[in-house]
Parts: structure tokens; C-alpha cells; sequence
């Protein structure tokens, strides 16, 4: 029985880890790149060696970036008095897709979850109390997802909070239940922003 070149293969076998990536896609990916030229090939290659060793994550806000701090952190034009707290990096562009939230940001690169073995922890939280009293913080919205986990850890950002004077929100749910921040489109996270609640 014919099988593909053992090189095709390989490659095929790596693309299909990517997530969304099953076997007809990673295959009909695999054929793509047999048109490119060497020099494309390369480039590609370069690409993907390089960018982790390029990507970093902020020294205060945990957004990635590839300076000691990311954009949003340098920017003067932010309003220091909102911080949203997110789960990855992925729900700060989904957030600034918007154009609607002008403050500032807290990626926590994670939600609590006992059954994934991931605790508080395990969160991007040493430096969380000491941002809200530099930035001298007003409001906090706690933007997670509304699941179990992001319920969870909201619950878990409230008790982390007690005692500062601080207003606590959570994102209205105009999102889904189980549904992901950054797969939310911008009108209904503009609602659910805008709609926000004092927890």
C-alpha cells in the first residue's frame, strides 16, 4: 500500500498537533508548502525557531511581548484607574478589538483549575495587589471566562482583593456560558463590558 515519503509524513504528523488542525488540513497544508520555494520554506522555518526565544512575557502587566514591558504598560494614554484582569494574552486583543476599554491590564496566563491541577499558585498573581495600589486603581474587572474555572478564579480574585478600596466588576453575561473571551465577537464584548457588574 502506497504511504506518503517518510519527510511528508513528519511534517504532516507535526502540523496535526497544532489545535484545529486534523488530519485532511494538516495534509492539504503539507502539499501547500511542496509549492513554496526554499527561500519561502526558510522563512517560514526562521519564524518559527525564533519567535519564542523572542517573545516574553511583561515584567508587570504577564501580557506577551518582546521588550521588558509591553505597549500597554508604556502607554501614557491608558487610564490607570481600570485594570482588567484576563486569562491570556489572547483576551487582551480580544478586549482591545473593541475600542472600548482604555485601562489597563492583568493576564493571569491561566484559570484555576483543581481538575487540571492548576491552583492560584499557578497564576500570574505575585505582583497583583502591589499594581492596584501603584496604579492607584479605582475599578477592577474581572473579565474571565464565564465557566466553572472563570468563576472560579473570579471568586478567588475577590477574596485576593478584600480590604483595598477598591470597586470589583465582572463582565455582564452578554457572553455564553462555557463560552471563550477570545472567540467573542466585539459587539458582544462591548455589551458585556458595558454592561459590567459590582460583585
Amino acid at each position: 500500500m502506497y504511504s506518503y515519503p517518510r519527510a511528508l509524513r513528519k511534517l504532516i504528523a507535526e502540523l496535526e498537533k497544532l489545535p484545529g488542525i486534523g488530519t485532511k488540513t494538516a495534509t492539504r497544508l503539507a502539499f501547500h508548502m511542496l509549492d513554496k520555494n526554499q527561500e519561502e520554506i526558510e522563512e517560514l522555518a526562521a519564524a518559527l525557531t525564533n519567535f519564542q526565544a523572542s517573545i516574553s512575557f511583561c515584567s508587570q502587566c504577564h501580557n506577551i511581548t518582546e521588550e521588558d514591558l509591553c505597549q500597554i504598560c508604556t502607554s501614557t494614554e491608558r487610564d490607570s484607574q481600570l485594570l482588567c484582569v484576563v486569562e491570556s494574552s489572547r483576551d487582551v486583543v480580544a478586549m482591545e478589538k473593541t475600542g472600548e476599554f482604555k485601562g489597563f491590564y492583568h493576564v493571569l496566563q491561566g484559570l484555576i483549575s483543581p481538575l487540571d491541577d492548576v491552583g492560584p499558585e499557578d497564576l500570574c498573581l505575585d505582583n497583583f495587589r502591589q499594581r492596584i495600589e501603584d496604579l492607584q486603581v479605582k475599578e477592577v474587572i474581572i473579565a474571565t471566562d464565564p465557566s466553572t474555572e472563570g468563576d472560579a478564579t473570579a471568586l478567588y480574585l475577590q477574596r485576593v482583593l478584600e480590604g483595598l478600596d477598591v470597586k470589583i466588576t465582572r463582565l455582564a453575561q452578554g457572553l455564553p456560558a462555557g463560552g471563550d473571551l477570545e472567540y467573542a465577537d466585539e459587539v458582544t464584548l462591548t455589551r458585556a463590558l458595558a454592561g459590567r457588574s459590582e460583585i
